[in-house]
């Protein structure tokens, strides 16, 4: 049967939660009030949950690994126990720390706290408070019966713990997002123009209809309305409206291709100050705002971006013939760039908000991906490509238009180029005729014209990472000007693609750090019980010979006689010596490496002879005398060759060609081993390394038979790295990239 109490409960935590709900929504960035009345409707609705009981949250500091006492919120209930904050090994504690709800009739050992207890409770529960996978509270219930909560109950409080933990992270997440803001508050100064009070309205309509508002004052027009053009760019749509006697106004969504003033407007994109709406061509194309009003004089202005992109266009009529002045067709074409600027704003901040929040969630590819789709929606352009410097050429990153991703161009002779080598922006007239431009077939196809590029500049040093280039249509079909609005907005979309750069080369040094600091820790565990084993393998298989040549001593006249005798004996002593000797080699890697000034040109020539290659296969070396001294162990390094040389063999299956090339770049020394053979799907790149990739044995004996794990953990015992570049069709390249030797400077003689 139905508990009608249980029904009744139920009703009651729906409506609160509804109540939650809509009290969250109004949670804005600073608004401290708003999440205290969030949950203070958390904490009674709560209290309604469980008849009876007392409600207090408390917030969680992770930084400092305690909660924070002032944030104590409570129900009517739980005010009378004033001074209840949570101990260090209380059940709150308790909770946070094994991450789920601890129950006082559970946790024998832990005492309501103290306060609590006076003021009556007898049981209680606390329910940690959790966001991705962050703590950010606790919920605490207290009961005056001593007894246990019921299923129905714990499962309604959850629904309160999960609201509760979402206002406190949404709280913190807006007040951090509004910190990331304010930085560049500053750099938005040289945005706010004229009309400061205008412009600094919080919502666009609200600026919108403050401007229709003073224009009315000001021209004496009846009404006006903004038509702001949508992203296809083929409708204008209803923004701000704004006048007296509207009783019926049509404010759908009009066509700039349809017959009527304001798509002229727009088409035309100059103003136009019409006497008499009854007179000829005007009557045929008007289209009345109500059909209720009859206007007689109309102005009508498009609102042109600094870009030269249309964003709508701004409409003033009165029911007086030839009301409006020339004065007023320049007073209404002012306050339309104020409504320029004011969408322009809105849509920058809307914009860095966007990408802040995409900097702390995203990969810097997603960063990048919607940066060049920023910068095409916000200047115009029609297309947007971010260029990242690597080797003396510029390698295309992320683009919207024509582009090709990891398209490569010159940084000498490009467009693109001439921005990073000067470290500032650069611009072309018509980049179909640019020499500059290394693309003239794409921009004739594109119908590109103008050109913006600049540098992706990084710290005070100024070294620039890359570019940023912006290109328009085609002058007889709209272009953007290279105003300073574009190069600033750029020149600040650029700043957010060098912080997504170095965000993902922080990311990446730190897990190599990691990583090695892991493998370092390892292998010294593991190099403890390599030379614990040896130990033990040379007082026993050590003793094998020894013993062997004791019999072969006492024994010569029996081994004369039995030739079977003396020859098994003899191939005991040598398994016993060559196990010996594979052990030592092979236990060998796990002990610590000496890092010194290695030369690597000699250990790639060991290990080419070591390899013994088959008679079909030729290996060919380039640039590895020149290469400078590298920080290694030698016998290690030589090892690393050796493996992946056998590694190409393998794939080559018996005929083809190797290459090894070397090259310096600042503080690093890449060498690539290459290979003709079919190649590593891209599939399997990030698998090659792992441990148990392959299930075939060592391809020669005497190796452990780990493979290319090997070869990535000892690169990174040695500070570098290894990858692979492979399109699993046309053969395979791996990279080493190891640290530069540090030259130390000579001592002064005496």
């Amino acid at each position: 049967m139905t508990d009608p109490l249980s029904d009744s409960r139920l009703f009651d935590t729906l409506a609160s939660l509804n109540k939650i709900g809509a009290a969250m929504n109004q949670i804005a960035p600073g608004d401290a009030l708003s999440v205290a009345t969030t949950l203070n409707l958390i904490v009674e609705g709560a209290t309604r949950v469980v008849p009876g009981a007392s409600a207090v949250i408390y917030t969680y500091d992770q930084a400092r690994g305690d909660f924070d006492h002032a944030s104590r919120v409570s129900s009517a209930a739980g005010d009378q126990a004033a001074g209840d904050e949570p101990r260090p090994n209380g059940l709150g504690m308790r909770a946070i720390r094994q991450r789920r709800r601890v129950l006082s009739d559970e946790e024998k050992s832990i005492e309501i706290h103290p306060v609590r207890a006076q003021a009556g409770a007898r049981a209680m529960c606390s329910f940690p408070l959790f966001v991705a996978d962050e703590p950010v509270g606790a919920l605490y219930v207290y009961l005056p019966d001593e007894r246990p909560f019921s299923q129905l109950e714990l499962l309604m409080l959850d629904n309160f713990v999960n609201l509760a933990a979402m206002a406190i992270y949404h709280a913190r997440n807006l007040e951090k997002m509004q910190r990331d803001l304010a930085r560049k508050e500053d750099e938005l100064v040289r945005l706010r123009r004229a009309g400061l009070l205008i412009s600094s309205r919080s919502r666009l309509e609200d600026t919108l209809k403050s401007i229709l508002q003073m224009a009315l004052e000001v021209t004496g027009a009846q009404y006006g309305i903004f038509r702001l053009l949508d992203r296809s760019g083929q409708f204008l749509n209803t923004s701000a409206l704004a006048g007296e006697h509207l009783a019926h106004p049509q404010v759908e969504a009009l066509p700039v291709a349809a017959n009527s003033i304001m798509s002229l407007v727009a088409r035309s994109r100059q103003p136009i100050r019409i006497a008499d709406l009854n007179a000829e061509p005007w009557s045929q194309i008007y289209y009345p705002l109500d059909a209720a009003l009859r206007m007689r004089s109309e102005l009508a202005v498009p609102l042109i971006g600094a870009t030269g992109r249309l964003e709508g266009v701004l409409n003033l009529e009165s029911p007086v013939v030839n009301a409006f002045s020339e004065d007023d067709s320049h007073l209404l074409q002012a306050f339309a760039t104020q409504a320029v600027i004011a969408i322009q704003e809105v849509r920058l901040l809307d914009a860095l908000q966007e990408v802040a929040r995409l900097l702390l969630t995203q990969p810097h590819e997603s960063v990048l991906n919607r940066l060049v789709e920023l910068a095409c929606d916000l200047l115009g352009a029609s297309a947007s490509v971010i260029w990242r410097l690597d080797d003396g050429s510029l390698v295309q990153e992320s683009s919207s238009g024509g582009y090709q991703h990891s398209e490569r161009i010159p940084l000498e002779t490009s467009l693109a180029g001439q921005a990073v080598l000067t470290c500032s922006a650069v611009t072309a007239g018509d980049v179909r005729s640019d020499p500059r431009f290394h693309r003239v077939d794409l921009a004739q196809s594109q119908d590109w014209a103008r050109a913006l590029v600049v540098p992706l500049l990084s710290g005070d040093a100024q070294q620039p990472l890359g570019a940023f280039s912006v290109y328009s249509v085609s002058p007889t079909t709209g272009h953007f000007a290279e105003s300073e609005w574009d190069k600033k907005v750029l020149v600040i979309l650029a700043d957010y693609a060098v912080l997504a750069f170095q965000n993902a080369a922080r990311q990446e040094a730190l897990l190599a750090a990691q990583e090695q600091r892991a493998v370092a820790e390892t292998f010294a565990a593991v190099g403890d019980i390599a030379s614990n084993l040896l130990h033990q393998l040379n007082n026993k298989v050590g003793t094998i010979p020894v013993r062997i040549q004791g019999v072969e001593d006492k024994c010569q006249e029996a081994l004369a006689g039995s030739p079977y005798l003396a020859h098994n004996l003899a191939e005991i002593e040598r398994c016993a010596t060559d196990a010996m000797e594979s052990v030592r080699d092979s236990l060998s890697h796990l002990r610590p490496i000496r890092l010194e000034p290695v030369c690597i040109a000699p250990h790639v020539l060991d290990a080419i002879d070591v390899t013994k290659l088959p008679a079909g296969i030729s290996v060919k070396t380039e640039a590895l005398d020149e290469l400078p001294l590298v920080m290694a162990g030698g016998s290690t390094l030589a090892w690393v060759f050796t493996n992946l040389l056998e590694n190409a063999v393998d794939a080559l299956g018996g005929a083809g060609e190797i290459s090894i090339r070397g090259a310096a770049t600042p503080g690093w020394v890449e060498v690539t081993v290459s290979d003709n053979g079919p190649g590593i799907p891209p599939r399997l790149h990030d698998h090659i390394f792992e441990l148990n990739f392959s299930g075939r044995g060592a391809s020669k004996p005497g190796k452990l038979g780990f493979g290319l794990w090997w070869v990535k953990t000892l690169m990174t015992r040695l500070g570098g790295s290894v990858s692979i570049e492979s399109d699993g069709r046309s053969g395979a390249t791996f990279r080493l990239r190891l640290p530069q030797a540090v030259e130390k400077g000579e001592p002064d003689d005496e």
